[in-house]
């Protein structure tokens, strides 16, 4: 992986957190919001290597962790992209499975955010956050991935071609 494509990359993704933060936050979707930048990122790590998943997991955290909407501590969602992150590498050859469907691929982002959301749930509450009642979260889980579902295949196909322009020669063989 070269460091121009991690450049670029990054420029990408913090594009993307710019819209959802500016564009999609905006958008009263019935019974939740949809994250823009998490299902993308998620495509994103599905796509990538071994060490390209921990690498963007960790930068795509880092900038999710910019958004003034969510009182967190700095890091946290660093950490839990890069786990996600380190689960897609060391599932590399199952991951590999999922992306040859387009339907099983718009199935398991949509799994990829649920898991994403949980992760940050459980660590929120080992660092001693109050995140709400277990049903309100898991609500809120289940609309963000059913929205996710439901949005992902129409934005599928262009991240895939966005992705592909940011490879260089050697890595398009």
């Amino acid at each position: 992986m070269s460091g121009l494509r991690v450049f670029y990359t990054s420029i990408f993704l913090f594009l993307l957190f710019m819209i959802q933060e500016v564009v999609i936050a905006r958008v009263n979707f019935p019974f939740n919001g949809f994250s823009l930048y998490l299902a993308v990122l998620m495509i994103v790590l599905a796509l990538e290597d071994r060490t390209g998943s921990l690498v963007f997991g960790f930068i795509g955290g880092l900038i999710m962790d910019l958004s003034t909407s969510i009182d967190t501590p700095f890091g946290q969602w660093a950490l839990v992209l890069t786990i996600i992150g380190y689960l897609f590498s060391v599932n590399r050859e199952t991951v590999g499975d999922f992306t040859e469907s387009p339907f099983t691929f718009v199935l398991f982002v949509s799994a990829a955010v649920s898991l994403s959301l949980v992760t940050f749930l459980i660590i929120g509450v080992m660092l001693g956050q109050n995140n709400g009642g277990l049903l309100h979260n898991t609500g809120l889980i289940f609309i963000n991935s059913l929205w996710t579902f439901l949005i992902t295949p129409i934005f599928l196909p262009l991240i895939i071609r966005i992705r592909k322009l940011m490879l260089d020669n050697r890595e398009r063989v």
